[in-house]
Protein backbone atom coordinates (compact mmCIF):
# COMPACT_ATOMS: atom_id res chain seq x y z
CA UNK A 1 0.00 0.00 0.00
CA UNK A 2 1.27 3.36 -0.76
CA UNK A 3 1.48 5.78 1.42
CA UNK A 4 -1.48 7.72 0.12
CA UNK A 5 -3.74 5.00 0.75
CA UNK A 6 -2.36 4.46 3.89
CA UNK A 7 -3.27 8.32 4.58
CA UNK A 8 -6.73 8.17 3.90
CA UNK A 9 -7.12 4.46 5.29
CA UNK A 10 -6.49 5.69 9.07
CA UNK A 11 -8.69 8.99 7.90
CA UNK A 12 -11.25 6.18 7.75
CA UNK A 13 -13.67 6.36 10.88
CA UNK A 14 -13.32 2.43 11.73
CA UNK A 15 -9.51 3.45 12.00
CA UNK A 16 -9.94 5.19 15.16
CA UNK A 17 -8.39 3.44 18.25
CA UNK A 18 -9.93 4.71 21.82
CA UNK A 19 -6.83 6.52 23.11
CA UNK A 20 -6.01 6.20 26.87
CA UNK A 21 -9.51 5.69 29.17
CA UNK A 22 -9.75 8.14 31.83
CA UNK A 23 -8.92 6.84 35.77
CA UNK A 24 -11.43 4.48 37.29
CA UNK A 25 -12.67 7.14 40.07
CA UNK A 26 -12.44 9.87 38.38
CA UNK A 27 -15.11 9.08 35.71
CA UNK A 28 -18.53 10.39 36.07
CA UNK A 29 -20.31 7.21 34.84
CA UNK A 30 -19.42 5.24 37.89
CA UNK A 31 -21.67 7.95 40.13
CA UNK A 32 -23.47 5.69 42.07
CA UNK A 33 -22.19 2.89 41.21
CA UNK A 34 -22.39 0.49 44.35
CA UNK A 35 -18.98 -0.30 45.74
CA UNK A 36 -19.59 -1.69 49.07
CA UNK A 37 -17.33 -0.59 51.84
CA UNK A 38 -15.41 2.08 52.00
CA UNK A 39 -12.86 3.89 54.44
CA UNK A 40 -12.81 7.25 55.34
CA UNK A 41 -9.49 8.47 53.85
CA UNK A 42 -9.89 10.54 51.10
CA UNK A 43 -7.65 9.99 47.46
CA UNK A 44 -4.39 11.52 46.66
CA UNK A 45 -6.29 14.91 44.74
CA UNK A 46 -2.84 14.43 42.66
CA UNK A 47 -3.59 10.97 41.19
CA UNK A 48 -7.07 12.12 40.60
CA UNK A 49 -5.30 14.88 37.49
CA UNK A 50 -3.23 11.75 36.10
CA UNK A 51 -6.26 11.70 33.08
CA UNK A 52 -5.01 8.06 31.95
CA UNK A 53 -3.07 5.15 32.81
CA UNK A 54 0.85 5.20 32.28
CA UNK A 55 1.46 5.08 28.33
CA UNK A 56 3.77 1.27 28.36
CA UNK A 57 0.76 -0.50 30.47
CA UNK A 58 -1.68 1.46 27.78
CA UNK A 59 0.26 0.10 25.15
CA UNK A 60 0.44 -3.71 26.47
CA UNK A 61 -3.39 -3.21 26.77
CA UNK A 62 -4.15 -2.56 23.31
CA UNK A 63 -1.46 -5.30 22.29
CA UNK A 64 -3.52 -8.17 24.76
CA UNK A 65 -6.71 -7.12 23.10
CA UNK A 66 -5.70 -7.06 19.44
CA UNK A 67 -3.93 -10.77 20.40
CA UNK A 68 -7.63 -11.68 21.53
CA UNK A 69 -9.35 -11.03 18.79
CA UNK A 70 -6.30 -12.33 16.46
CA UNK A 71 -4.63 -15.30 18.03
CA UNK A 72 -3.22 -16.93 15.35
CA UNK A 73 -1.49 -13.68 13.94
CA UNK A 74 2.27 -13.76 14.42
CA UNK A 75 3.02 -10.26 16.57
CA UNK A 76 6.16 -8.23 16.30
CA UNK A 77 6.38 -6.10 19.53
CA UNK A 78 8.81 -2.89 18.04
CA UNK A 79 6.24 -0.60 21.06
CA UNK A 80 7.78 -0.74 24.10
CA UNK A 81 11.38 -1.00 24.93
CA UNK A 82 12.85 -3.82 26.01
CA UNK A 83 15.97 -6.04 25.60
CA UNK A 84 15.44 -8.68 23.92
CA UNK A 85 19.53 -10.38 23.41
CA UNK A 86 20.19 -12.39 25.70
CA UNK A 87 22.48 -11.27 28.55
CA UNK A 88 26.43 -12.43 28.01
CA UNK A 89 27.20 -15.53 29.76
CA UNK A 90 30.52 -13.61 31.38
CA UNK A 91 28.16 -11.77 33.19
CA UNK A 92 25.35 -14.31 34.17
CA UNK A 93 27.90 -16.51 35.29
CA UNK A 94 28.95 -13.88 37.69
CA UNK A 95 25.33 -13.65 38.80
CA UNK A 96 25.43 -17.47 39.27
CA UNK A 97 28.58 -17.44 41.23
CA UNK A 98 27.24 -14.75 43.90
CA UNK A 99 23.80 -16.66 44.31
CA UNK A 100 25.55 -19.60 45.26
CA UNK A 101 28.25 -17.96 47.75
CA UNK A 102 24.82 -16.87 49.31
CA UNK A 103 24.07 -20.70 50.26
CA UNK A 104 27.86 -20.25 51.79
CA UNK A 105 29.32 -19.58 55.46
CA UNK A 106 31.46 -17.93 53.62
CA UNK A 107 29.87 -16.00 50.91
CA UNK A 108 26.31 -15.03 52.94
CA UNK A 109 25.63 -11.74 52.37
CA UNK A 110 22.42 -9.44 53.78
CA UNK A 111 21.72 -6.16 54.03
CA UNK A 112 24.56 -3.99 52.06
CA UNK A 113 24.70 -0.08 52.08
CA UNK A 114 21.88 2.11 50.92
CA UNK A 115 23.87 4.03 48.01
CA UNK A 116 25.59 0.70 46.78
CA UNK A 117 28.81 -1.48 46.63
CA UNK A 118 31.58 0.45 46.80
CA UNK A 119 33.35 -1.66 44.24
CA UNK A 120 30.34 -1.01 41.98
CA UNK A 121 30.55 2.50 43.08
CA UNK A 122 34.66 3.05 41.49
CA UNK A 123 33.94 1.01 39.04
CA UNK A 124 31.16 3.10 37.38
CA UNK A 125 33.06 6.34 38.16
CA UNK A 126 35.96 4.85 36.15
CA UNK A 127 34.36 3.66 33.15
CA UNK A 128 31.49 6.39 32.72
CA UNK A 129 32.97 9.37 34.72
CA UNK A 130 36.70 8.85 33.59
CA UNK A 131 38.08 12.68 33.86
CA UNK A 132 34.85 14.50 34.96
CA UNK A 133 35.70 14.64 38.47
CA UNK A 134 32.98 12.25 39.78
CA UNK A 135 34.21 10.51 43.27
CA UNK A 136 32.47 7.06 43.77
CA UNK A 137 30.81 8.57 47.11
CA UNK A 138 28.99 10.85 44.67
CA UNK A 139 27.31 7.66 42.85
CA UNK A 140 24.41 6.14 44.09
CA UNK A 141 23.72 2.56 43.17
CA UNK A 142 19.96 1.83 42.66
CA UNK A 143 17.42 0.08 41.10
CA UNK A 144 16.90 2.31 38.10
CA UNK A 145 16.57 5.04 36.41
CA UNK A 146 12.78 5.41 36.53
CA UNK A 147 13.04 4.86 40.30
CA UNK A 148 15.56 7.34 41.04
CA UNK A 149 12.95 9.73 38.89
CA UNK A 150 10.36 9.30 41.99
CA UNK A 151 13.35 9.80 44.72
CA UNK A 152 14.50 12.23 42.87
CA UNK A 153 10.93 14.07 43.17
CA UNK A 154 10.50 13.15 46.86
CA UNK A 155 13.44 15.15 47.26
CA UNK A 156 12.53 18.20 45.48
CA UNK A 157 8.86 18.61 47.00
CA UNK A 158 5.72 19.81 45.74
CA UNK A 159 6.88 23.59 45.80
CA UNK A 160 9.46 23.78 42.62
CA UNK A 161 8.65 24.51 39.18
CA UNK A 162 9.47 22.22 36.55
CA UNK A 163 10.20 22.17 32.47
CA UNK A 164 10.38 19.15 30.63
CA UNK A 165 12.02 18.35 26.50
CA UNK A 166 8.68 18.15 24.96
CA UNK A 167 8.53 15.05 23.48
CA UNK A 168 9.99 12.90 26.51
CA UNK A 169 10.05 10.15 28.67
CA UNK A 170 6.45 9.86 30.61
CA UNK A 171 7.72 9.67 33.88
CA UNK A 172 8.89 13.23 34.04
CA UNK A 173 5.44 14.31 33.84
CA UNK A 174 3.77 12.08 35.50
CA UNK A 175 5.83 11.59 38.63
CA UNK A 176 6.02 15.66 38.47
CA UNK A 177 2.05 15.24 38.63
CA UNK A 178 2.18 12.70 41.39
CA UNK A 179 4.25 14.39 43.99
CA UNK A 180 1.76 18.35 43.49
CA UNK A 181 3.93 20.03 40.76
CA UNK A 182 2.14 19.69 37.67
CA UNK A 183 -1.24 22.07 38.38
CA UNK A 184 -4.32 21.41 36.47
CA UNK A 185 -4.70 19.75 32.97
CA UNK A 186 -5.28 21.95 30.22
CA UNK A 187 -7.70 19.69 28.19
CA UNK A 188 -7.33 21.88 25.23
CA UNK A 189 -3.36 21.53 25.09
CA UNK A 190 -2.90 18.48 26.66
CA UNK A 191 -0.52 20.28 28.87
CA UNK A 192 -0.38 20.69 32.57
CA UNK A 193 -0.70 24.47 33.41
CA UNK A 194 2.34 24.41 36.05
CA UNK A 195 5.00 22.81 34.07
CA UNK A 196 6.97 24.58 31.04
CA UNK A 197 6.79 22.08 27.76
CA UNK A 198 10.19 22.95 25.85
CA UNK A 199 9.45 22.05 22.30
CA UNK A 200 12.13 19.97 20.72
CA UNK A 201 11.28 18.92 17.20
CA UNK A 202 12.84 18.54 14.10
CA UNK A 203 12.50 22.64 13.72
CA UNK A 204 14.90 23.07 15.52
CA UNK A 205 17.08 20.37 15.99
CA UNK A 206 15.36 18.66 19.00
CA UNK A 207 16.73 21.31 21.03
CA UNK A 208 14.36 23.99 23.14
CA UNK A 209 14.91 27.38 22.49
CA UNK A 210 16.17 28.78 25.39
CA UNK A 211 15.78 32.49 25.05
CA UNK A 212 12.19 31.28 25.00
CA UNK A 213 12.28 29.20 27.80
CA UNK A 214 10.54 31.01 31.18
CA UNK A 215 12.89 29.92 34.09
CA UNK A 216 11.92 26.76 36.38
CA UNK A 217 13.87 25.55 39.33
CA UNK A 218 13.98 21.65 37.57
CA UNK A 219 14.82 21.15 33.87
CA UNK A 220 14.28 17.08 33.01
CA UNK A 221 16.63 16.65 29.87
CA UNK A 222 17.10 13.04 28.56
CA UNK A 223 19.88 12.29 25.77
CA UNK A 224 19.93 10.31 23.64
CA UNK A 225 16.19 11.90 23.85
CA UNK A 226 13.43 9.22 24.60
CA UNK A 227 11.21 9.12 22.21
CA UNK A 228 13.02 11.25 19.13
CA UNK A 229 16.40 9.32 19.72
CA UNK A 230 18.29 12.79 19.42
CA UNK A 231 21.94 13.46 20.97
CA UNK A 232 22.42 16.86 22.11
CA UNK A 233 25.47 18.21 20.72
CA UNK A 234 28.31 19.42 23.37
CA UNK A 235 27.07 23.20 22.23
CA UNK A 236 23.78 22.01 22.67
CA UNK A 237 25.13 21.18 26.25
CA UNK A 238 27.21 23.86 26.74
CA UNK A 239 24.01 26.34 26.42
CA UNK A 240 21.88 24.08 28.51
CA UNK A 241 24.37 24.50 30.99
CA UNK A 242 24.71 28.07 31.31
CA UNK A 243 21.22 28.87 30.48
CA UNK A 244 20.67 26.90 34.51
CA UNK A 245 23.88 28.33 36.09
CA UNK A 246 22.29 31.51 34.75
CA UNK A 247 18.65 31.01 36.08
CA UNK A 248 19.60 28.86 39.60
CA UNK A 249 18.52 25.78 38.20
CA UNK A 250 19.01 22.53 38.59
CA UNK A 251 19.46 20.28 35.43
CA UNK A 252 18.02 16.00 36.00
CA UNK A 253 20.07 15.20 33.74
CA UNK A 254 19.30 11.11 32.09
CA UNK A 255 21.89 9.44 30.45
CA UNK A 256 20.15 5.96 29.99
CA UNK A 257 21.07 5.58 26.40
CA UNK A 258 24.64 7.19 26.42
CA UNK A 259 26.31 4.03 25.62
CA UNK A 260 24.15 3.78 21.71
CA UNK A 261 25.57 7.09 21.05
CA UNK A 262 27.85 7.05 18.21
CA UNK A 263 29.50 10.39 16.99
CA UNK A 264 31.18 12.98 19.26
CA UNK A 265 27.60 14.08 21.12
CA UNK A 266 28.68 13.71 25.31
CA UNK A 267 27.65 10.79 26.73
CA UNK A 268 27.35 12.46 30.26
CA UNK A 269 26.21 16.39 31.12
CA UNK A 270 29.33 16.21 33.30
CA UNK A 271 31.53 16.60 30.67
CA UNK A 272 30.22 20.02 30.32
CA UNK A 273 32.27 22.43 32.65
CA UNK A 274 30.32 24.07 35.50
CA UNK A 275 27.88 21.27 34.93
CA UNK A 276 28.79 19.55 38.45
CA UNK A 277 27.05 22.71 40.37
CA UNK A 278 23.82 22.48 38.18
CA UNK A 279 23.34 19.34 37.42
CA UNK A 280 22.40 15.64 38.95
CA UNK A 281 22.97 12.57 36.50
CA UNK A 282 20.44 9.78 36.77
CA UNK A 283 21.66 6.57 34.17
CA UNK A 284 20.55 2.66 33.81
CA UNK A 285 22.00 -1.23 33.30
CA UNK A 286 19.01 -1.88 31.69
CA UNK A 287 19.38 -0.64 28.09
CA UNK A 288 22.87 -0.77 28.21
CA UNK A 289 23.21 -4.42 29.85
CA UNK A 290 20.08 -5.91 28.94
CA UNK A 291 18.88 -5.25 32.64
CA UNK A 292 15.53 -4.27 32.11
CA UNK A 293 14.22 -7.44 34.44
CA UNK A 294 17.33 -7.39 36.75
CA UNK A 295 17.22 -3.76 37.82
CA UNK A 296 20.15 -1.63 38.12
CA UNK A 297 20.85 1.66 37.70
CA UNK A 298 22.56 4.88 39.49
CA UNK A 299 22.17 8.32 40.39
CA UNK A 300 25.68 10.88 40.31
CA UNK A 301 24.87 13.73 42.88
CA UNK A 302 27.97 16.35 42.92
CA UNK A 303 29.12 17.79 46.35
CA UNK A 304 28.76 21.11 44.68
CA UNK A 305 25.45 20.92 44.11
CA UNK A 306 23.75 23.15 46.41
CA UNK A 307 20.32 24.74 46.84
CA UNK A 308 19.59 28.32 47.71
CA UNK A 309 20.41 28.00 51.01
CA UNK A 310 23.84 26.68 50.66
CA UNK A 311 23.32 23.02 51.96
CA UNK A 312 24.23 20.30 49.89
CA UNK A 313 21.86 18.59 47.51
CA UNK A 314 23.58 14.97 47.97
CA UNK A 315 22.85 15.15 51.94
CA UNK A 316 19.32 15.42 51.14
CA UNK A 317 19.29 12.80 48.26
CA UNK A 318 21.47 10.41 50.71
CA UNK A 319 18.64 10.98 53.77
CA UNK A 320 15.85 10.09 51.21
CA UNK A 321 17.99 6.98 49.81
CA UNK A 322 18.61 5.95 53.42
CA UNK A 323 14.80 6.35 53.88
CA UNK A 324 13.23 5.09 50.85
CA UNK A 325 15.54 1.99 49.67
CA UNK A 326 17.36 -0.84 51.46
CA UNK A 327 19.71 -0.89 48.66
CA UNK A 328 19.46 -2.22 45.16
CA UNK A 329 20.53 -6.39 44.94
CA UNK A 330 23.66 -7.78 45.68
CA UNK A 331 23.31 -10.32 42.77
CA UNK A 332 22.04 -7.33 40.26
CA UNK A 333 25.24 -5.77 41.98
CA UNK A 334 27.12 -8.13 41.37
CA UNK A 335 26.68 -8.65 37.80
CA UNK A 336 26.78 -4.90 37.58
CA UNK A 337 30.10 -5.37 38.33
CA UNK A 338 30.86 -7.77 35.86
CA UNK A 339 29.14 -5.58 33.09
CA UNK A 340 32.12 -3.21 33.30
CA UNK A 341 34.89 -5.71 33.50
CA UNK A 342 36.89 -5.93 30.14
CA UNK A 343 35.04 -9.00 28.67
CA UNK A 344 31.73 -8.05 30.09
CA UNK A 345 32.22 -4.33 28.76
CA UNK A 346 33.40 -5.54 24.87
CA UNK A 347 30.47 -8.35 24.68
CA UNK A 348 27.70 -6.05 25.72
CA UNK A 349 29.34 -3.30 22.72
CA UNK A 350 28.49 -5.97 20.60
CA UNK A 351 25.54 -6.81 21.85
CA UNK A 352 24.62 -2.59 21.03
CA UNK A 353 26.43 -2.86 17.98
CA UNK A 354 23.25 -5.78 17.27
CA UNK A 355 20.60 -3.00 17.97
CA UNK A 356 21.91 -0.64 16.22
CA UNK A 357 22.29 -2.39 12.95
CA UNK A 358 18.78 -3.76 13.10
CA UNK A 359 18.20 0.95 14.36
CA UNK A 360 19.37 1.00 10.48
CA UNK A 361 17.89 -1.72 8.60
CA UNK A 362 14.26 -0.05 9.93
CA UNK A 363 15.38 3.80 9.05
CA UNK A 364 15.93 2.04 5.90
CA UNK A 365 12.65 0.61 5.21
CA UNK A 366 10.93 3.52 6.56
CA UNK A 367 12.73 5.66 4.32
CA UNK A 368 12.34 3.80 0.59
CA UNK A 369 8.72 4.38 1.33
CA UNK A 370 9.30 8.38 1.47
CA UNK A 371 8.58 8.64 5.16
CA UNK A 372 10.27 11.51 7.29
CA UNK A 373 12.47 9.13 9.82
CA UNK A 374 14.65 10.51 12.88
CA UNK A 375 16.56 8.70 15.29
CA UNK A 376 18.36 5.51 14.79
CA UNK A 377 21.83 6.87 15.31
CA UNK A 378 22.61 7.62 18.61
CA UNK A 379 19.57 6.05 20.19
CA UNK A 380 17.83 2.81 19.55
CA UNK A 381 14.52 4.38 18.33
CA UNK A 382 12.92 5.73 15.58
CA UNK A 383 11.00 8.40 15.77
CA UNK A 384 8.75 8.19 12.09
CA UNK A 385 6.57 11.22 10.95
CA UNK A 386 2.55 10.84 9.57
CA UNK A 387 1.80 14.23 8.69
CA UNK A 388 -1.27 15.39 9.71
CA UNK A 389 -2.49 12.37 11.19
CA UNK A 390 -3.71 11.80 14.82
CA UNK A 391 -0.56 9.37 16.24
CA UNK A 392 -3.03 6.64 18.13
CA UNK A 393 -4.80 5.98 15.13
CA UNK A 394 -1.39 4.89 13.04
CA UNK A 395 -0.70 3.42 16.07
CA UNK A 396 -3.99 1.40 15.83
CA UNK A 397 -3.69 1.23 11.75
CA UNK A 398 0.03 -0.23 11.95
CA UNK A 399 -1.23 -3.13 14.65
CA UNK A 400 -4.18 -3.87 12.66
CA UNK A 401 -2.69 -4.15 9.27
CA UNK A 402 0.92 -5.37 9.99
CA UNK A 403 0.60 -7.33 13.45
CA UNK A 404 3.41 -4.92 14.72
CA UNK A 405 2.97 -3.08 18.05
CA UNK A 406 4.73 0.88 17.67
CA UNK A 407 4.11 3.55 20.05
CA UNK A 408 2.20 6.63 19.59
CA UNK A 409 3.73 9.65 19.58
CA UNK A 410 1.30 11.38 21.71
CA UNK A 411 1.86 9.62 24.53
CA UNK A 412 5.40 11.39 24.98
CA UNK A 413 3.40 14.84 25.46
CA UNK A 414 1.89 17.00 22.62
CA UNK A 415 4.78 17.85 20.69
CA UNK A 416 4.32 13.63 19.46
CA UNK A 417 1.49 14.03 17.93
CA UNK A 418 1.92 12.69 14.07
CA UNK A 419 4.60 11.12 15.01
CA UNK A 420 5.20 6.76 16.32
CA UNK A 421 8.09 5.71 18.35
CA UNK A 422 9.90 2.11 17.02
CA UNK A 423 12.23 0.31 19.00
CA UNK A 424 15.33 -1.75 17.70
CA UNK A 425 15.10 -3.82 20.48
CA UNK A 426 14.32 -7.11 18.50
CA UNK A 427 15.71 -10.04 17.35
CA UNK A 428 17.23 -9.68 13.75
CA UNK A 429 14.92 -11.85 11.68
CA UNK A 430 11.72 -10.16 13.44
CA UNK A 431 13.36 -6.83 12.31
CA UNK A 432 13.93 -7.54 8.96
CA UNK A 433 9.94 -9.06 8.70
CA UNK A 434 8.57 -5.83 10.20
CA UNK A 435 10.92 -3.89 7.69
CA UNK A 436 8.76 -6.11 5.19
CA UNK A 437 5.15 -5.80 6.31
CA UNK A 438 5.93 -2.21 6.80
CA UNK A 439 6.73 -1.66 3.54
CA UNK A 440 4.74 -3.33 1.87
CA UNK A 441 1.70 -1.56 3.86
CA UNK A 442 2.81 1.45 4.05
Amino acid sequence: MYYSQFLSHVCMPHAVLSQPTKNWSSSKSNAGTKVGHCSKVPRNVNLEKLRSGYLFPEISRHEAEHLQKNPDESLIRLGIGDTTHPIPDTITLAMAEHVHGLSTIQGYRGYGAEQGNMALRKAIAGKFYQDMGIEADEIFVSDGAQCDISRLQLLLGPNVTVAVQDPSFPAYIDSSVVVGQAGELEEETGKYGNIIYMNCGPENNFFPDLSATPRTDIIFFCSPNNPTGHAASRQQLKQLVEFARANGSIIVYDSAYAVYIRDESPKSIFEIPGAREVAIEISSFSKFAGFTGVRLGWTVVPEELKYSNGFPVIKDFNRIVCTCFNGASNIAQAGGLACLSTDGYQALCKVIGYYMENAKILVDGFKSVDLKVYGGKNAPYIWVHFPGLNSWNVFGEILQKTNIVTVPGRGFGPAGEEYIRISAFGQREHILEASRRLQFYL
